[in-house]
């Protein structure tokens, strides 16, 4: 496992280890279908074996970009949203990403495993926990979505456990791991019907084949 490289780390915020930007659709949680600018950072503490971005996780691998340069491809999407994701976005500051995306009328979607304070102010926090590095109470208290990879019958349980922790108009959200979609469908549809808090999140954009 590895994770952010502190020799390249910016304590300023102004630059990130960028694996890639591109423009699409939205295809997992509450945003399903939406269209967004999405920034995918390099560096990530869980190393989850069923990750579809391992190449995400070594932070030396990828650029440094500015802040400002990002601002300036973004500012050319129809779409005023951002999805900030990883990697594990939360390794880094994000105070000055936050605060000129804000300025400029652009909404701030988090997608976390909450494994670390956040460092900025976002419009909406995804949570997605990872058993190898649970998340921090404080982002727990402020997300607005919990998402949790279902990959075997035991991870039901590790949800609920989740789902204690979160505030209560936190949206519930459980979503099959993609090797084993098959698999576990219909152990989530079941589980979801016994228990309606929960609701079914989709990856869409594989379906679509879309990034």
């Amino acid at each position: 496992m590895t994770h952010r490289a502190d020799h390249i780390a910016d304590i300023s915020g102004r630059k990130l280890p960028v694996m890639e930007e591109f423009y699409s659709i939205q295809g997992e949680g509450f945003h399903t279908g939406k269209a967004a600018y999405f920034i995918r950072v390099g560096g990530c503490d869980a190393g989850c074996h069923w990750c579809d971005v391992k190449e995400s996780w070594d932070a030396a691998l990828h650029p440094l970009v500015a802040v400002d340069e990002m601002l300036e491809r973004i500012a050319s999407c129809p779409a005023k949203a951002v999805v900030i994701t990883g990697g594990e976005p939360l390794l880094y500051n994000l105070s000055y990403l936050c605060h000129e995306l804000s300025a400029r009328s652009i909404e701030t979607f988090l997608e976390t495993s909450g494994s670390h304070p956040l460092q900025g102010k976002v419009d909406w926090i995804c949570l997605s926990p990872k058993k190898s590095n649970p998340p921090v109470g404080s982002v727990c208290s402020i997300a607005n979505e919990l998402k949790v990879v279902i990959a075997s019958e035991a991870d039901f349980a590790w949800a609920e456990k989740q789902s204690r922790k979160v505030n209560e108009q936190c949206m519930l959200f459980l979503q099959p791991e993609w090797s084993r979609s098959k698999q576990m469908m219909p152990c989530i549809v079941d589980y979801i019907l016994e228990h309606p808090k929960w609701q079914m999140s989709l990856q869409s954009h594989k379906y679509m084949r879309i990034p």
